[in-house]
């Protein structure tokens, strides 16, 4: 079975995946790691972001042990992964790493934002997750602020609209995939939702 998390930034469906993983015991991909897996692994290497050659032969020998690195959620990362993902042989690497993590023997839950229509159209249940840019603020804030006093939940929020502005072209809802707004629910009730609708839309 394969189940399709798809949404905006801060939306919950990174988290939402796992939990729905975990309670499934299937595997699970954060897609948004891959690229900051190998912009990590760029940097450790010393070689130039931009150097195309180098980018796509660490995408093409890419496992899932990289994605446990817990440097990939740094600042550092992030911007060489913004760096390398323009190149094509190593987008296209990337796609094809996602479409077999999702066909293998027993299925998979996959989030992202184009998981229902690129990588797996023909995932068995697609859940499109959202919330209000307000509340997607505030969530990632409460996530921040610990680690950094100077973390303003305006800007976030300001973020995450620009975000979904520039990820819009690439962030199209599935026309089959189940709607789950988590604006106004806690953790719990947003699995619960989602274990509701996998149990109705799962062949």
């Amino acid at each position: 079975m394969i189940i399709a998390i798809d949404g905006p930034a801060a939306s919950g469906k990174g988290t939402l995946a796992k939990r729905i993983a975990k309670h499934l015991a299937l595997p699970h991909l954060d897609t948004g790691l891959l690229y900051r897996a190998v912009g990590q692994r760029m940097l450790d290497a010393g070689e130039a972001l931009d150097n195309e050659e180098a980018a796509t032969r660490l995408a093409e020998a890419l496992t899932v042990d990289w994605l446990a690195d817990a440097r990939l959620r740094s600042a550092e990362a992030g911007k060489a992964a913004t760096a390398i993902a323009i190149i094509p042989a190593l987008r296209s690497a990337l796609r094809q790493f996602q479409v077999d993590f999702a066909r293998q023997p027993g299925g998979a839950v996959l989030d992202g934002r184009d998981i229902g229509t690129v990588i797996a159209p023909e995932a068995d249940v697609k859940i499109w997750v959202t919330a209000s840019p307000a509340v997607r603020g505030r969530r990632r804030f409460l996530e921040l602020s610990p680690r950094d006093p100077t973390v303003s939940e305006a800007q976030l929020i300001a973020d995450l609209e620009a975000r979904d502005a520039r990820d819009a072209p690439n962030m199209v809802r599935a026309p089959d995939a189940f709607v789950l707004d988590t604006t106004d629910l806690d953790r719990d009730a947003v699995l619960e939702a989602a274990l509701a609708i996998i149990a109705a839309g799962r062949p």
